[in-house]
């Protein structure tokens, strides 16, 4: 069977908001390469995927640098960089076509954010019927403030707040939600193993 890496948002953009120096896998660059250098060395198809949001005046508009791939990563010329404007993946792009004209049936997702973009894309590519590994030590959270939390409150203080979703709490959140349904849990050792 044909398997795929897809490397979601591993972009400058999220090393300039300020919960950055919180994240759950702050040595992402060096997870990510491992997954795409044992793709790689196995044939398989490597895809970079990059977040987008045109004309927002954030560090996720593109007029502003910050979209590109994080320094470190090493992309080749024959795979694929995609731009997207949805959460997922698939959406606004065209990932689907792609997999299913090169005979993918497997992915392997990593990537940032684990409960947001890189679960929203496994969900999905179940749901197209793609068997999906997800890297779970080769994405990025972080920590997630209460709903009701005031919009204007420093991070440092959200942290103190103990309604405050820690990054444990959503990686083993993330794990009870695809386990057995969307995906297979697995770590880059585990997916690097010869």
């Amino acid at each position: 069977m044909s398997t795929a890496l897809i490397v979601i948002d591993v972009q400058e953009s999220f090393r300039r908001l300020p919960d950055w120096e919180h994240v759950s896998e702050p040595n992402i660059v060096a997870q990510v390469n491992r997954l795409v250098d044992a793709a790689r060395e196995r044939e398989q198809q490597v895809v970079w995927v990059l977040g987008s949001r045109p004309g927002a005046g954030t560090v996720f508009d593109p007029a502003l640098g910050h979209v590109r791939l994080m320094d470190g990563l090493r992309p080749r010329e024959d795979e694929p960089l995609l731009t997207k404007t949805a959460h997922n993946a698939f959406t606004t792009t065209n990932l689907h076509q792609l997999l299913t004209t090169r005979g993918v049936r497997r992915l392997t997702v990593c990537g940032i954010r684990t409960e947001q973009c890189c679960e929203t894309t496994t969900r999905l590519a179940s749901d197209l019927g793609f068997e999906v590994d997800f890297a779970i030590d080769a994405t990025v959270t972080a920590p997630i403030p209460h709903p009701d939390a005031p919009d204007d409150v420093p991070f440092a203080e959200l942290l103190d707040d103990p309604r405050t979703l820690g990054t444990d709490e959503i990686l083993t959140r993330t794990r009870y939600a695809l386990a057995g349904r969307f995906a297979t849990i697995r770590t880059v050792d585990e997916l690097t193993a010869a």
